[in-house]
């Protein structure tokens, strides 16, 4: 459906725009409870996680094929339709990554009560994990492997952050999440019965030798931190991934996807 020339907003000083703009810093996101999409597709996941999409700004002579179909389905979900001109859509995206639509979505319930697992639950914990992209691409790995939820304990970052998003291709939308705490995170995990397994450099057991065909939880700290102590004790086993070069550590989603895709096997 073409949309109204008449309404088009064309000054990125609008109100509207601006309250918009604001979200791409986080201390807008907390205080609003909303966050911005960026991309069709990043779009079209959120409606099918059943995020309530609010508003989608939209650039009409920008829109692709695909655009056109997100807006269409945003619509039909009740979400507030916006026509904007190119310079507003310019100030509410991140560089050309929009297709010619910005989101304002309703941030989902991160508490770790909010999650509903299953029996045998597959699940990743990332520790002080802060940038956005690291985030994304875990949750895509998540996603891939069929993960039953991502876990963010003493987050540095916000889980809804655009840029985070952005990297998950919108699979933060359909793969359950949740953030706490790193106490909340363990008890919360030791209540249910689900192991935990911290990958640590240097373990003696290598993440083939583990048994992970029951509820379990793989714990990935920062590249430059590595996990807390709370992430130590009887009930925690410490596992490795080899490193047969010079340097001593992969990047956290290349770790996270490694260790998912062995659980997938062994659950085979």
């Amino acid at each position: 459906m073409p949309l109204d020339d008449d309404l088009t907003i064309s000054s990125p000083k609008n109100p509207r725009v601006r309250a918009a703009a604001a979200l791409r810093d986080r201390r807008a996101r907390d205080e609003a409870g909303r966050t911005l999409i960026d991309g069709a597709r990043e779009v079209d996941r959120a409606l099918s996680g059943g995020a309530a999409v609010e508003t989608v700004f939209v650039d009409d002579a920008g829109l692709t094929a695909v655009g056109s179909e997100t807006v269409a389905r945003a619509r039909a979900a009740g979400s507030e339709i916006v026509p904007v001109s190119p310079a507003v859509l310019a100030r509410l995206a991140y560089g050309d990554r929009s297709e010619g639509l910005v989101a304002v979505v309703a941030i989902p319930d991160q508490a770790l009560n909010a999650l509903d697992l299953g029996p045998d639950p597959l699940v990743v914990v990332l520790e002080g994990v802060e940038k956005p992209g690291n985030l994304g691409a875990v949750l895509r790995s998540a996603d891939a492997a069929g993960a039953d939820a991502v876990i963010v304990a003493d987050p540095r970052t916000d889980l809804f952050n655009p840029n985070a998003i952005r990297a998950s291709l919108g699979t933060i939308f359909t793969v359950p999440v949740a953030a706490g705490s790193s106490a909340a995170v363990r008890g919360w995990l030791d209540e249910r019965g689900i192991a935990v397994l911290a990958a640590r450099v240097g373990s003696s057991v290598a993440y083939t030798a583990a048994d992970l065909r029951g509820p379990v939880a793989f714990v990935l700290g920062s590249e430059a931190d590595g996990l807390t102590a709370a992430w130590t004790g009887a009930a925690v086993t410490s596992i490795s991934l080899p490193m047969h070069g010079v340097a001593d550590s992969l990047n956290v989603s290349i770790t996270a996807a490694v260790l998912l895709y062995e659980a997938r096997r062994q659950r085979a």
